[in-house]
């Protein structure tokens, strides 16, 4: 990668106060850089509201019959604890929070090639934030027709599910947004000499994700709104009793849902694509490979959403068609898997804390996709088609997929990001109660699965309280690694260590630039030479 002149020592930093200052020069700037930072802050609230909802609801199946609550209360948590986690969380995460910060880094340009429409993202996202909060309290009470919203009971229930559909509508719009302003930057701010062969792989998760909230997000944006539209003017769109489909309302819902998995888990990729060669000291196997398979996941995945409906009443042939795409999306993530573990082979491996929590990953996510290539199965989905295994299944891949990308890349980008170090061992102390929490949690959730027991239930039978106990045991736990990961990370921020510009020996531009960047990153735009990833030993700081 090029090697040009760092912007001065004494360049202001986005973290100083610009503009109009205070809260203002923050939540009406336009630096993409301030803006990652905006969304960092939200979905971390939001994460924390979603983790206490889950935690009640773990208590709740702590005994048999009513614990804390009734199920009309149960059901609406769970709702939108779905909600929050999906579409406030694992969707947005990556992208939102480092593809904002460091794309244009990352390819060498000063900004996003439309920072208002950036801004604007993140002003759709807090609205749709807010709306989602308020659907618990107004109305009719909290919506309880679980995050997928699905028809026909969406239409008849008498809770206030139309603002909850009209927050996740509004979120999407931020989608929308987000991934229309990284393909143009992509294309139209590459700095000179930054070819395609020479983009950071971080850069190409991202640009395939951008397709994906480009092309889909308007499908389920379109099926929300009629949903909207049913319930206040009863036409017969997904209403069997009124003409209409429900299965419509599946497919409809599953042709975004599905490739929107990818969005949560390509960038997630991206990121760890980004550490294992930093802390492996080599240069990333199979750079092609790996940016192909980026495109290829979000192509592939875009047409396997009916592996979801195996048991809905679909026709044989449609069901062999989607169980073989199943089998087939699954090859170019095997790609990525064995790109990452051929580059530590005889590497000079540092289990820093980012690489600790991304080989963490690694595995987390290994386990979610075996576990998914099993539901590909026809004769073993229809057995474990809405049951705790399709709960435990779900979470390895989301939670353990890109919610721990999402801590490996905090740990790494947080240094450059606010200018500060934090505890390493903290980290690593984290990690034990996060990794034992999150297995004792969700694989629990798996055995309950393989056991007989139904999803989206208030109570259970008496033969799985044991793993409903052990399952309850996991989340504290797991919800202690979490505040001491968190807790680690906000101590760093008034407290850490000043961090120097490449703590790491980083190899892609940001590692080039003060910690933390200045205002415009670059004091010139640079002209890139070289290939990426080319491994400078000297670069260790």
């Amino acid at each position: 990668m090029s090697q040009h002149e760092p912007a001065g020592a004494d360049a202001r930093s986005y973290l100083d106060r610009q503009g109009a200052g205070g809260l203002w020069s923050w939540i009406g700037s336009v630096d993409h850089k301030r803006i990652g930072v905006l969304y960092l802050t939200l979905m971390v609230t939001m994460f924390w509201v979603a983790v206490t909802i889950g935690i009640l609801m773990r208590i709740e199946q702590w005994t048999a019959g009513p614990t804390i609550m009734q199920p009309a209360t149960y059901n609406g948590l769970f709702t939108v604890h779905g909600v929050i986690m999906i579409f406030m969380f694992v969707v947005p995460g990556l992208p939102a929070v480092f593809g904002n910060f460091f794309l244009p880094i990352l390819i060498g340009a000063g900004d996003v090639s439309f920072p208002r429409v950036n801004l604007a993202s993140w002003w759709f996202f807090v609205t749709g934030a807010l709306l989602a909060v308020l659907s618990l309290f107004t109305g009719s009470g909290a919506p309880d027709t679980g995050w997928t919203f699905y028809a026909p009971y969406s239409l008849r229930t008498g809770t206030n599910v139309s603002l909850a559909v009209f927050a996740a509508f509004v979120l999407g719009m931020s989608s929308i947004l987000t991934g229309i302003n990284f393909i143009t930057t992509v294309h139209r701010l590459r700095a000179p000499g930054m070819t395609w062969h020479r983009m950071p792989l971080f850069v190409w998760a991202l640009y395939a994700t951008g397709w994906i909230q480009v092309i889909a997000t308007p499908i389920i944006g379109i099926t929300l709104l009629l949903v909207i539209a049913e319930r206040f003017f009863g036409i017969g769109v997904f209403d069997p009793a009124k003409g209409g489909d429900p299965l419509l309302y599946q497919h409809l819902f599953w042709i975004y849902s599905h490739p929107a998995v990818y969005v949560m888990i390509v960038p997630a990729m991206g990121a760890i694509t980004e550490i294992i060669p930093t802390f492996a000291r080599r240069t990333i196997f199979g750079y092609k490979a790996i940016a192909y398979s980026s495109l290829a996941i979000a192509a592939f995945g875009s047409i396997v959403w009916a592996h979801h409906m195996f048991t809905s009443g679909m026709g044989e042939a449609a069901n062999l068609v989607f169980s073989l795409f199943t089998f087939i999306v699954a090859v170019p993530s095997a790609i990525k898997v064995f790109n990452w573990t051929a580059t530590l082979y005889r590497g000079s491996i540092e289990l820093a804390p980012p690489m600790l929590y991304a080989l963490t990953f690694i595995f987390l996510f290994s386990l979610g996709g075996l576990t998914g290539v099993m539901q590909g199965a026809l004769a073993l989905n229809v057995h474990l088609h809405d049951t705790y295994f399709i709960v435990g299944h779900f979470h390895y891949v989301m939670f353990g997929g890109t919610g721990f990308a999402f801590f490996a890349a905090l740990l790494y980008w947080f240094p450059k990001m606010f200018g500060r170090m934090y505890c390493r061992a903290t980290a690593v102390v984290a990690w034990v109660p996060l990794f034992v929490g999150f297995n004792l949690f969700y694989f629990s959730m798996l055995v309950l699965g393989l056991m007989g027991m139904p999803r989206r239930y208030f109570d259970h039978l008496p033969q799985f309280h044991t793993g409903h106990s052990v399952a309850t045991v996991g989340a504290f736990v797991l919800v202690l690694g979490l505040a001491i990961f968190f807790g680690n990370l906000v101590k760093a921020l008034f407290r850490g260590e000043r961090a120097p510009a490449d703590p790491w020996g980083g190899r892609t531009l940001e590692w080039t630039l003060s910690s933390p960047p200045p205002v415009e990153n670059f004091a010139a735009i640079p002209t890139i030479t070289g290939g990426p990833y080319a491994y400078n030993p000297g670069r260790k700081a």
